[in-house]
């Protein structure tokens, strides 16, 4: 069996007064794609906000390569190989697109590798390498998007975080955003998927966790969970 890379254990999460996440277990082990499914207001943004140090946790551990890393900051994270994109995408909108990816290669001292990953960020994103000279705020939501995973990607990740990849995009952009999700997977990379469209986090997936109201209520392999009458009908419109 693969090494385990995240566990989170019994997380829970409060806004103010009101519990987001009420006691959350899930699992991600090397070379999986694993999506978090659930409705808006679920409490998937707010795992994530938990796993990446964003947000503090009330309760409960996240343990990263078999160590707790509650509490600690994302830049502390980024450097032990855990990438976030988060739902926003949160570039620098008056730095050009070939800036931005060297920004996200911030923590890396091997400069000529930096210089071959940028190349290869412009391999799995043709439309940035068009655009490489371009200030990033004034590009479309789904180059955006793309520019978002390019310079997470820019780090290295062990393990890359992705918060509602495909959210107010065109149906031809989700599809490509999906393709780059599925491509970057199968480079070996580790991924967490937080995605509100089921069908198509399921349909990439190798396991999935159900979330609703902060708890998970079902899990297991993503094209089991695909065919689950309760999951087709909560969340496919059956």
């Amino acid at each position: 069996m693969a090494n385990l890379l995240l566990k989170v254990t019994g997380l829970k999460v409060a806004y103010g007064g009101i519990q987001a996440v009420k006691g959350v277990d899930f699992e991600v082990r090397e070379g999986e794609l694993v999506t978090l499914i659930g409705s808006n207001g679920a409490g998937k943004t707010t795992t994530m906000k938990a796993i990446t140090g964003t947000l503090a946790a009330a309760d409960g551990d996240i343990e990263y390569l078999g160590k707790s890393i509650k509490g600690k900051g994302s830049w502390d994270l980024v450097r032990e190989g855990l990438a976030m994109v988060p739902e926003g995408r949160g570039f620098f909108t008056r730095m050009t697109i070939t800036e931005n990816l060297q920004m996200g290669a911030y923590i890396r001292e091997d400069k000529p590798e930096i210089a071959n990953d940028i190349d290869m960020v412009f391999g799995i994103f043709p439309r940035l390498k068009e655009r490489k000279d371009q200030l990033a705020g004034t590009m479309s939501g789904g180059e955006q998007q793309m520019l978002a995973m390019g310079r997470a990607l820019m780090s290295r990740p062990r393990v890359l975080l992705l918060d509602e990849p495909s959210m107010g995009l065109s149906p031809i952009m989700v599809d490509k955003i999906f393709e780059v999700v599925r491509d970057v997977s199968a480079r070996g990379v580790t991924i967490l998927l937080v995605e509100q469209n089921a069908s198509r986090a399921l349909g990439i997936a190798d396991r999935g966790y159900v979330m609703e109201s902060g708890i998970v209520t079902m899990n297991g392999p993503a094209k089991e969970l695909l065919n689950d009458p309760r999951v087709r009908a909560a969340y496919l419109g059956e």
